[in-house]
Protein backbone atom coordinates (compact mmCIF):
# COMPACT_ATOMS: atom_id res chain seq x y z
CA UNK A 1 0.00 0.00 0.00
CA UNK A 2 1.38 3.06 -0.42
CA UNK A 3 1.63 5.94 1.97
CA UNK A 4 2.41 9.88 2.38
CA UNK A 5 5.02 11.26 4.83
CA UNK A 6 2.99 13.65 7.00
CA UNK A 7 3.61 16.27 9.76
CA UNK A 8 1.63 18.46 11.31
CA UNK A 9 3.13 21.90 13.16
CA UNK A 10 1.94 24.20 14.98
CA UNK A 11 4.32 27.71 16.03
CA UNK A 12 4.66 25.40 19.58
CA UNK A 13 4.90 21.92 18.31
CA UNK A 14 5.32 19.04 15.96
CA UNK A 15 1.98 17.67 16.82
CA UNK A 16 2.24 14.31 14.66
CA UNK A 17 4.93 12.47 12.37
CA UNK A 18 4.64 9.86 10.68
CA UNK A 19 3.82 7.71 7.31
CA UNK A 20 -0.16 7.82 6.72
CA UNK A 21 -2.36 6.20 4.73
CA UNK A 22 -4.88 9.11 3.91
CA UNK A 23 -6.22 12.34 5.97
CA UNK A 24 -9.44 14.31 6.01
CA UNK A 25 -8.99 17.88 6.36
CA UNK A 26 -10.77 21.27 6.32
CA UNK A 27 -10.09 23.48 3.86
CA UNK A 28 -10.95 26.80 2.66
CA UNK A 29 -12.60 25.42 -0.10
CA UNK A 30 -14.36 22.41 1.98
CA UNK A 31 -13.74 19.13 3.20
CA UNK A 32 -10.62 16.98 1.51
CA UNK A 33 -9.31 13.97 1.85
CA UNK A 34 -5.47 13.32 0.43
CA UNK A 35 -4.45 10.17 -0.71
CA UNK A 36 -1.05 8.87 -1.99
CA UNK A 37 0.01 10.48 -5.25
CA UNK A 38 -2.49 13.56 -4.86
CA UNK A 39 -1.61 16.17 -6.94
CA UNK A 40 0.65 19.44 -5.93
CA UNK A 41 -1.60 21.51 -3.67
CA UNK A 42 -1.34 24.65 -1.25
CA UNK A 43 -4.76 25.59 0.69
CA UNK A 44 -5.89 27.55 3.77
CA UNK A 45 -6.70 24.83 7.12
CA UNK A 46 -10.41 26.06 8.28
CA UNK A 47 -11.59 25.27 12.06
CA UNK A 48 -12.63 22.04 11.96
CA UNK A 49 -11.65 18.22 12.39
CA UNK A 50 -8.71 16.19 11.20
CA UNK A 51 -8.72 12.36 10.59
CA UNK A 52 -6.24 10.79 10.21
CA UNK A 53 -5.39 7.34 9.01
CA UNK A 54 -2.77 4.79 9.61
CA UNK A 55 -1.17 1.66 10.62
CA UNK A 56 -2.74 1.64 14.00
CA UNK A 57 -5.89 3.32 12.99
CA UNK A 58 -7.83 6.28 12.85
CA UNK A 59 -6.31 9.68 15.01
CA UNK A 60 -8.76 12.66 15.24
CA UNK A 61 -7.43 16.17 15.87
CA UNK A 62 -8.80 19.33 16.34
CA UNK A 63 -7.08 22.14 13.96
CA UNK A 64 -7.93 25.89 13.91
CA UNK A 65 -6.30 27.95 10.63
CA UNK A 66 -3.08 27.63 9.13
CA UNK A 67 -2.24 26.30 5.47
CA UNK A 68 -1.58 22.88 4.24
CA UNK A 69 0.71 21.46 1.50
CA UNK A 70 0.73 18.65 -0.52
CA UNK A 71 4.30 18.01 -2.12
CA UNK A 72 5.03 15.26 -5.36
CA UNK A 73 2.16 13.49 -4.20
CA UNK A 74 4.30 11.94 -1.08
CA UNK A 75 4.73 14.20 1.55
CA UNK A 76 2.15 16.58 2.95
CA UNK A 77 2.77 19.04 5.60
CA UNK A 78 0.09 21.01 7.37
CA UNK A 79 1.27 23.90 9.29
CA UNK A 80 -1.68 25.03 11.80
CA UNK A 81 -1.89 27.63 14.20
CA UNK A 82 -2.97 25.54 16.84
CA UNK A 83 -3.55 21.32 16.36
CA UNK A 84 -4.95 19.27 19.57
CA UNK A 85 -5.27 15.67 19.37
CA UNK A 86 -8.35 14.26 20.62
CA UNK A 87 -7.06 12.76 23.41
CA UNK A 88 -5.18 15.52 24.74
CA UNK A 89 -7.95 17.95 24.84
CA UNK A 90 -9.57 18.99 27.92
CA UNK A 91 -12.94 19.50 27.45
CA UNK A 92 -14.28 21.29 30.35
CA UNK A 93 -11.23 24.08 30.07
CA UNK A 94 -12.30 24.19 26.15
CA UNK A 95 -15.62 25.17 27.78
CA UNK A 96 -14.43 27.52 30.29
CA UNK A 97 -12.51 29.10 27.55
CA UNK A 98 -15.60 29.53 25.11
CA UNK A 99 -17.63 31.32 28.09
CA UNK A 100 -14.78 33.47 29.20
CA UNK A 101 -14.40 35.00 25.40
CA UNK A 102 -18.25 34.66 25.22
CA UNK A 103 -18.04 36.99 28.45
CA UNK A 104 -15.41 39.80 26.69
CA UNK A 105 -17.46 39.65 23.60
CA UNK A 106 -20.76 40.66 25.80
CA UNK A 107 -18.55 43.26 27.24
CA UNK A 108 -16.47 44.57 24.96
CA UNK A 109 -17.45 47.87 23.11
CA UNK A 110 -19.57 47.78 20.20
CA UNK A 111 -17.22 49.71 18.04
CA UNK A 112 -14.23 47.24 17.95
CA UNK A 113 -14.00 45.20 15.48
CA UNK A 114 -11.14 43.64 15.78
CA UNK A 115 -11.71 42.34 19.12
CA UNK A 116 -15.07 41.21 17.95
CA UNK A 117 -13.41 39.13 15.57
CA UNK A 118 -10.72 37.76 17.65
CA UNK A 119 -13.19 36.72 20.25
CA UNK A 120 -15.19 35.12 17.57
CA UNK A 121 -12.52 33.35 16.10
CA UNK A 122 -11.15 32.01 19.91
CA UNK A 123 -15.31 31.06 20.48
CA UNK A 124 -15.22 29.01 16.92
CA UNK A 125 -11.80 27.43 17.86
CA UNK A 126 -12.85 26.40 21.65
CA UNK A 127 -16.58 25.14 20.03
CA UNK A 128 -14.31 23.03 17.83
CA UNK A 129 -11.82 21.48 20.71
CA UNK A 130 -14.95 20.80 22.44
CA UNK A 131 -16.84 18.61 19.56
CA UNK A 132 -13.78 16.76 18.64
CA UNK A 133 -12.96 16.44 22.06
CA UNK A 134 -16.44 15.13 23.58
CA UNK A 135 -17.13 12.90 20.17
CA UNK A 136 -13.97 10.68 20.96
CA UNK A 137 -13.99 10.89 24.78
CA UNK A 138 -15.32 7.40 25.56
CA UNK A 139 -13.55 6.00 22.45
CA UNK A 140 -11.09 3.30 23.78
CA UNK A 141 -7.58 3.48 23.01
CA UNK A 142 -7.70 1.16 19.96
CA UNK A 143 -10.06 3.20 18.27
CA UNK A 144 -7.72 6.03 18.81
CA UNK A 145 -4.89 4.30 17.40
CA UNK A 146 -2.85 3.88 20.27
Amino acid sequence: MDNINFKIVTPERVVYEKTIHQVTLPTAAGEITVLPHHIPLVTVLKTGEMLIKDEDGERPIAVAGGFVEVKDGEHLVVMADNAERAEEIDVERAEKAKARAEEQMKASKAGDDIDFARLQAVIEREMNRIKVGKKYRNLPPTQLGK
